[in-house]
């Protein structure tokens, strides 16, 4: 079974930064994709931003130009940098991957995972 594991969350003054780590876990995992995303209280969970298989990343738009992706060369691990926070970006962030893993009778088929969360929170 796969697990993601995030950390690096905490309070932080308006225009800090903060660094959250997420491992995957769970035996012979393959990542398809690796992705940040986030909800507010009262609000939807938000897609903050994906690092495709092919390299490409996204960002949401309310992010973008401040936070940045990164993942490790085995795609086991993924990184968000938040620079420049803002008390609009206080949420519980979540990491997730879109990944297949090796079971006993062969690969289970793809499907989406996620983290527990971690909360982050700009003060103003």
């Amino acid at each position: 079974q796969v697990q993601l594991v995030e950390s690096g969350g905490g309070l932080v003054q308006a225009g800090g930064s903060l660094k959250l780590s997420c491992r995957v876990s769970g035996g012979q995992i393959s990542t398809n994709t690796l992705s940040w995303h986030r909800q507010a209280p009262g609000k939807q969970r938000e897609l903050v931003a994906i690092f495709w298989n092919n390299g490409i990343i996204n960002y949401g738009t309310s992010v973008r130009g401040r936070f940045t992706i990164s993942r490790n060369n085995a795609k086991t691990a993924v990184y968000l940098q938040m620079d420049g926070l803002d008390p609009e970006d206080t949420a519980v962030y979540y990491c997730s991957t879109n990944a297949i893993y090796h079971t006993p009778t062969g690969w289970a088929p793809a499907r989406d995972y996620w983290g527990q969360g971690t909360q982050v929170t700009v003060s103003s």
